[in-house]
């Protein structure tokens, strides 16, 4: 598995080139960032040199955000469509093999029709990226207080993302597992061994506050090796079915952290380097 930073919970961080840095430093291999921040890169530098910082730094592009707006009108969805194209073009060119999105566990609009809509949207969106060899990757959402933050429920748990992707039907389409919401939807280690590799696009890695896990919130996440989950647990099962993708952080915090990048850069190695102990 390889070791990747985000900006998430590392405050101010000055470019994609001050990430990468920081992420070579501190013993990260990759880094997650968007598309449109490859693109500014490139005009800016050139894709040689963009290239070739990334090879000097040991660092790669482990995914990118999903720049459609599949929840909302016809209009938005079919206005972003380009910009995905123009995403998975410039990712493709860095080898990036990952594009995740997030699922609410809730809606305002009615599930079925929901449902129905969104399939199509992320089947087309999943369409554009095969092209590019790149996997759509849905993340499931699991704390508590969401799943009352809009009128109906809707997917939440890992199973029930997995039974849509089936639906979705197409070949790259994973999971986007992420550490904080497996454990708030009391997700198991005899879940994740029964995953396939292939079933998994993308991975974050957080911790939890010890509270009770209904009160866990979504932006109030604790550094890898902090908290209550049992991530070298989480770990090893990822490791003993065979995941070799990028396993990244993603801190949440109700404030902006008050440190420099340079600092919580370190202090997420070193958190990666305890909870990676023996993996």
């Amino acid at each position: 598995m390889i070791k990747g930073l985000s900006s998430a919970g590392l405050g101010q961080v000055e470019g994609i080139e001050q990430l990468i840095e920081l992420a070579s430093k501190n013993g990260f291999g990759a880094i997650d960032t968007s598309g449109k921040e490859l693109s500014d890169w490139v005009e800016s530098k050139g894709l040689a040199e963009a290239k070739d910082f990334l090879d000097q730094q040991k660092v790669r592009i482990g995914s990118i955000g999903l720049p459609v707006e599949w929840r909302g009108t016809d209009e938005q969805f079919k206005e972003g469509l380009s910009g995905l194209l123009a995403d998975a073009k410039i990712a493709a060119e860095f080898g990036c093999q990952s594009c995740c999105t997030f699922v609410l566990p809730a809606t305002d609009e009615k599930p079925a029709h929901f449902m129905l809509q969104a399939t199509k949207r992320l089947r087309l969106c999943a369409q554009i990226l095969k092209e590019y060899d790149i996997k759509l990757g849905l993340e499931f959402v699991g704390p508590h207080h969401l799943r009352t933050a809009w009128k109906y429920p809707f997917v939440w748990t890992m199973q029930e993302t997995l039974d849509w992707i089936d639906v979705i039907g197409e070949p790259n389409v994973g999971l986007l597992l992420d550490s904080y919401h497996w454990y708030t939807t009391s997700g198991t280690i005899e879940d994740l061994l029964a995953l396939d590799p292939s079933q998994i696009a993308h991975v974050h890695i957080n911790d939890a506050k010890d509270v009770p896990v209904e009160e866990a919130l979504d932006n109030d996440r604790l550094y890898p090796g902090e908290g209550v989950i049992d991530l070298s647990a989480f770990l090893k099962a990822l490791s003993q079915i065979g995941y070799k993708g990028s396993v990244a952080q993603e801190i949440l915090s109700p404030e902006p952290p008050s440190e420099t990048a340079d600092v919580l850069a370190k202090k997420s190695g070193e958190a990666f380097l305890e909870v990676f102990k023996g993996i």
